[in-house]
């Protein structure tokens, strides 16, 4: 009878292994249900650290130096500014940006509407503008949401006022712009166009 006992207790015993699991991490026998917990809780946090870790910002170079800084793009595509050690100098948080002119860049916002940084990253020109091309003899052109085009001093003020189908960038006193019945055109600064 012992041995029968015996015989049983250890079969009682053998059924219990394969659904109970030593764990020294939680100081106890572990059920299927909490090893399963357990073991998809670490998978889960390995995920997360390999995904942050794919995340980790990478920089691409976007073309030459203007000014000092180039333009540069994440991993995320979003853009900004490397100097010319490598050291991010402004941080990759716009949708696009264009090489920096007389001290101001072009930026795109998230909305698409674009305005002007300084080289220390800051907003100085709002991003209200539909289109708006580099700074050049102190005018930059730009296009609002009417379609006509016109220029803007550095403060963000409009100097000549947008009316045209497209304006391009001062040279010389002189900027070209293609007037509302498509003639291309010569205006000096204050607009006036040129014979």
């Amino acid at each position: 009878m012992k041995r029968i006992i015996q015989v049983l207790f250890a079969a009682f015993v053998l059924t219990m292994v394969p659904t109970t699991y030593a764990s020294a991490q939680y100081g106890h026998i572990e059920t299927p249900a909490e090893r399963k917990t357990r073991l998809e809780k670490e998978r889960k946090k390995k995920e997360a650290e390999a995904k942050k870790k794919s995340k980790k910002q990478q920089l691409f170079l976007q073309g030459s130096f203007s000014e000092g800084l180039a333009k540069i793009m994440d991993n995320n595509e979003k853009w900004g500014f490397v100097d010319e050690t490598g050291k991010l100098v402004i941080p990759c948080k716009w949708n696009f940006v264009w090489d920096f002119s007389e001290g101001l860049a072009c930026v795109m916002n998230e909305k698409g509407k674009q305005g002007y940084i300084n080289k220390t990253g800051k907003l100085v020109i709002p991003c209200k503008w539909k289109t708006a091309g580099n700074f050049h003899e102190g005018l930059a052109p730009v296009e609002d949401a009417n379609e006509k085009w016109g220029y803007i001093d550095k403060t963000g003020k409009v100097v000549i006022p947008c009316q045209w189908k497209w304006a391009g960038s001062f040279s010389g006193d002189l900027a070209q712009i293609k007037d509302n019945d498509g003639n291309w055109l010569k205006i000096d600064k204050t607009g006036k166009i040129i014979e």
